[in-house]
């Protein structure tokens, strides 16, 4: 299956960053200077801000490679706002072996650089997919700590064989993230229409209702600060989710349409 034609259209938004990027740097025409550069003629030109200037961004690509080498350390107990949970988990894999965490990272990868190009700060909760957690509790406290303006857990599901689809989980009231249930809603419906128009997973047909789910029982949901969503990009159970999965190109849409939806819940 090919998924290079899906997601062009917006994904041209990201060509636009690394034009505006080319010519600040002076790679392209222009080179920079305070309020604006000059092309090669020496006539001064104007050069487009970065559109995520100034803006930081967290990113939490979910679990870690070396989480099944060590089970007693991610089995630990962590407070998570509301209850204890396993400081992390291993994650789901498909029925081939290819690991729910390499997905997330490979999908956090291609964000990360897409996001740098327009101009962000990310910060990422984890930079290797050979280590083990961190613990849930402390990928929020980085996040947090940031003061990212916005935030984006990236996951996938390990469900029923027949069931197939995404879906963003939305934070619950419950304290520390009373601030940022609303915005959070918000950034969840900015991550689902960029997908539908992105990509071609559909929304899930079995978990969720119309492609959301209130979670309260997630550590990284429970103790953020800033506006957030988890999403569970497929079912990596599901024979036609994972064949997309595991497809660099449909990896390269999902971090496209992530940083779609991030544009424009900042707008």
């Amino acid at each position: 299956m090919s998924f290079c034609r899906r997601g062009a259209t917006r994904f041209a938004v990201a060509a636009t960053f690394i034009a505006a990027a080319a010519a600040v740097s002076g790679c392209g025409t222009a080179s920079a200077v305070a309020g604006g550069a000059y092309g090669a003629s020496g006539h001064r030109v104007t050069v487009a801000r970065l559109p995520l200037s100034g803006i930081t961004v967290g990113i939490d690509p979910g679990h870690n490679g070396g989480n099944f080498t060590h089970t007693s350390a991610i089995n630990s107990k962590v407070w998570n706002g509301r209850a204890w949970e396993n400081c992390d988990t291993t994650g789901t894999a498909t029925d081939a072996g290819y690991p729910e965490a390499q997905f997330n990272f490979q999908v956090a990868g291609y964000l990360r650089a897409e996001l740098i190009r327009a101009g962000a700060r990310v910060v990422m909760t984890r930079t290797s997919n050979n280590g083990i957690g961190p613990c849930v509790n402390r990928r929020a406290s980085i996040i947090d700590s940031s003061h990212a303006s916005v935030a984006v857990d990236i996951h996938a599901d390990g469900g029923p064989s027949w069931g197939r689809g995404f879906t963003v989980l939305k934070p619950v009231a419950d304290g520390p993230n009373d601030a940022v249930i609303a915005p959070s809603s918000s950034l969840a419906a900015d991550v689902k229409a960029a997908m539908l128009a992105d990509t071609a997973m559909p929304v899930s047909d079995y978990y969720g209702k119309a492609g959301f789910k209130n979670r309260a029982d997630l550590a990284g949901l429970n103790l953020t600060t800033v506006p957030k969503v988890l999403i569970e990009v497929g079912n990596m159970r599901n024979a036609a989710d994972a064949r997309m999965l595991t497809s660099p190109a449909f990896q390269r849409q999902v971090a496209g349409a992530l940083l779609q939806a991030i544009v424009t819940f900042l707008r």
